[in-house]
This record gives structure tokens, C-alpha cells and sequence, in this order.
């Protein structure tokens, strides 16, 4: 059974007319890294493609040490873990993100206390962190952790971020699961906070198919990472073991993918900027409609395009634009739905004014993988024109 790409999950054989979310983009050069790593055996656990993958991923984010994991929800689980997050610890989370941002707080043993985000960006709004802080800091009760989440392939404010948590000594991840190739201010997402997790799910940017990364500069970190990613295993004959672990580590034939995929990563960037701006140039002028801000200083990695329909002025919805598609085999999806509205959340408190809440009832993705064509951008942008016009 074929399960929705939404998921980052594809069939084997895609119909020519069905347009997915996000779809893998596989080259001849993921194909020859793979056959390398199938033809020397070094298919798992460890192997010297995942030696080399962790170490692209660290000239990438500018990070001095890199565990390659099984996924981007696993190194958020860990970097918690590594901040010292203890059963029932406060961690503020941004509201607007998908859910694993919130729910390695969870597996962590944590309570997350969501935080709205800035229209400015879409991203954790850090006005709002320094008032938390400030309130927690006069009752002597501070957070445990702050993580900020990189939306859209878009990162977060860390230069006003960075100062905030380091004036009251609370570590500071960065869930770059979404924007890895992305920059703000001269510097590249994953190189921010004390550790920062990178996702290559499948309709991530890159991926290898499910997999994810902790990145940091303290190699002490990151070893505690390996360790407790593979079952906290100590080095002894009978296999010896003090703490609990988790099957976490990425195998050396999927970082064999990753290594292919990461070579590929500045045209696939490229090629999603070329779609992304096709949008823009069709549809910015019809009433309504807008996309998401982006501030001088930053360079997203055009992950998904995002835009915005006022209903009002539009003459039509989100919804409708999506159901439109949907007719057609085109997968579009509403912009994240807030982490304060979710059930599973009932009863969080939300820091803020909302203004995620309306990114939501406006928001919608597009598709924006690296392998459309252009035809199929001017596909989608008929159908949608004929809505709204």
C-alpha cells in the first residue's frame, strides 16, 4: 500500500501526473555510493561512509563534532537528554513546528511550555523567550532547555536567541531538522546552540531514506550521543551496560545515500530556490495572497514554499486551493497546526498572542521538490489561478 508523501513516504512507481509534497530526488552519484558501500560489504553498523558522511555534515554546519543517528527525533531525544532534561523539567518549545519538536520533550521526560512565534520570520519569537526567562528567573525556577526550531528551512533569530539563554545559563538546542544548507547572518543552520539535530527523513531536503544527526563542539557530547545511541554499551567482551541506551545510530549504507545526497545538495537548493520563485512570480499580484517573510539577513533552503491566502481579499481558502489540487493528484498541506491546539497537547500553556494560529488558517505548502519541472510548477500555478481568479 502507498502511504501519503506528506509522511515522507513514496511508492515505488509514482503515476506521471502525480505531483507529491516533497519527493526524494535520486541521482546516478547516490546510486554509485550505495553500489560502493553494497560492493565492500560495509553495510551496517558502522563503515567508513558513515565516517565520511558525519564529517560532510560537519563542514556543513560549521560543526566541529557529528553523530549520524537513525532520525531527527532521535537527536533531539538525546541533545535533551545531554542538557540534563529530568522527568517533569520545564522546556520551552516553539508552537509552530511539527511535532516531534515537542514530543522528544516527552521522551525526555520533560513538560513543554510552547512559545509563539514572530510574523517577522514564523520562527520562536525571542522577545517572548527573554519574558519567560526573566519571570522564571525571579521566582528561581528556570527552564531546563530552550529549543528553537529552524521552520520551513528558515533559521531561527539565534543572534538575539544566543545571548538570551546564555544570560540565565539555559542550554539552547536547535532543531535544524528542516533547514539544513539554510544561513542567517553569515551562519549556517546547525551551527547554533549548544547541540543542534538535522533530519533526512524523506521528504527532507536530503535524505537517506530515514535518518537524522546531532551536531555540536563539544566532543565530549557528542561521544555521550554515540554511546547512549547504541544500547550505552561499554567496552567490555560480555557487553556491559550502567545506563539505559537506545537504538539510535545510522547505518553505514544509509550514510553511504546521505554522502551522495549531500554532494547533490547545493543544485538541489538551487533548483528549489528556481521553483520557489516561479510561485512568487505567478501568483504574488492576485489579492490575497503572500508567502513567508523572509528578513534581510537570512537565506532559507527553500525547503517548501509556503504561502498565505486572506480569505477575505482572496476570494477563496486554503482549503479550497488545496482540494482544488488534490483533484488533480497534486498533494498540497495546511501550514503546521500550532502545538497548543493539538489534543495530544490539551492543556500546555502557550506564551504569546496567537499569531500562529493564523499562520495556520492561512498557511498552505506547495510542492517544492528539487526534481519538478517547470511544467509542473505551471501546472500548479493554472489550477490555483483559475481558483482565485
Amino acid at each position: 500500500m502507498a502511504l501519503s508523501g506528506s509522511l515522507g513516504y513514496y511508492p515505488a512507481a509514482v503515476p506521471d501526473d502525480q505531483i507529491y509534497l516533497s519527493p526524494p530526488d535520486m541521482s546516478e552519484v547516490e546510486r554509485s555510493f550505495l553500489l560502493q558501500a553494497f560492493d565492500s560489504n560495509w553495510i551496517a553498523p558502522v563503515g567508513p561512509d558513515l565516517n565520511a558522511f558525519e564529517a560532510g555534515l560537519g563542514e556543513w554546519t560549521g560543526r566541529q563534532h557529528v553523530a549520524a543517528l537513525s532520525s531527527g527525533t532521535a537527536a533531539l531525544h538525546l541533545a535533551l537528554l545531554l542538557a540534563g532534561v529530568e522527568r517533569a523539567d520545564e522546556v520551552l518549545v516553539s508552537t509552530f513546528t511539527f511535532v516531534a519538536s515537542a514530543n522528544a520533550v516527552l521522551q525526555a521526560g520533560g513538560s513543554p511550555t510552547f512559545v509563539d512565534c514572530s510574523a517577522s520570520d514564523w520562527n520562536i519569537d525571542p522577545d517572548l523567550v527573554a519574558e519567560v526567562l526573566a519571570e522564571r528567573a525571579k521566582v528561581g525556577c528556570l527552564p531546563a532547555a530552550v529549543v528553537a526550531v529552524d521552520l520551513y528551512g528558515q533559521c531561527a533569530d539565534y543572534d538575539r536567541l544566543e545571548p538570551i539563554c546564555a544570560q540565565y545559563g539555559v542550554p539552547l538546542i536547535a532543531d535544524s531538522a528542516e533547514a539544513l544548507g539554510a544561513w542567517r547572518n553569515g551562519r549556517r543552520a546547525g551551527s547554533h546552540g549548544m547541540l543542534a539535530a538535522l533530519s533526512f527523513n524523506g521528504n527532507k531536503i536530503i535524505t537517506t531514506g530515514g535518518g537524522g544527526a546531532l551536531v555540536g563542539d563539544d566532543p565530549a557530547l557528542i561521544e555521550r550521543a554515540r554511546y547512549l545511541s547504541t544500547q550505552a554499551r561499554l567496552p567490555a567482551p560480555h557487553y556491559e551496560h550502567i545506563d539505559v541506551g537506545y537504538n539510535y545510530r545510522l547505518s553505514n549504507v544509509l550514510a553511504a545515500l546521505g554522502r551522495g545526497q549531500l554532494e547533490r545538495l547545493p543544485e538541489m537548493m538551487s533548483r528549489r530556490a528556481e521553483v520557489h520563485s516561479r510561485y512568487v512570480s505567478a501568483l504574488t499580484d492576485f489579492p490575497g495572497v503572500g508567502f513567508m517573510p523572509v528578513p534581510a539577513e537570512s537565506q532559507p533552503n527553500r525547503w517548501l514554499t509556503v504561502l498565505t491566502i486572506d480569505p477575505a481579499v482572496a476570494g477563496t481558502t486554503t482549503e479550497a486551493l488545496r482540494l482544488a489540487l488534490a483533484k488533480h493528484k497534486i498533494e498540497a498541506r495546511p501550514a503546521w497546526k500550532p502545538m497548543h491546539k493539538q489534543p495530544l497537547f490539551s492543556g500546555a500553556s502557550l506564551v504569546g498572542s496567537g499569531v500562529s494560529d493564523g499562520i495556520f488558517r492561512q498557511g498552505l505548502c506547495l510542492p517544492t521538490g528539487s526534481a519538478l519541472t517547470d511544467s509542473q510548477v505551471d501546472r500548479i500555478v493554472e489550477i490555483m489561478a483559475a481558483c482565485m481568479a
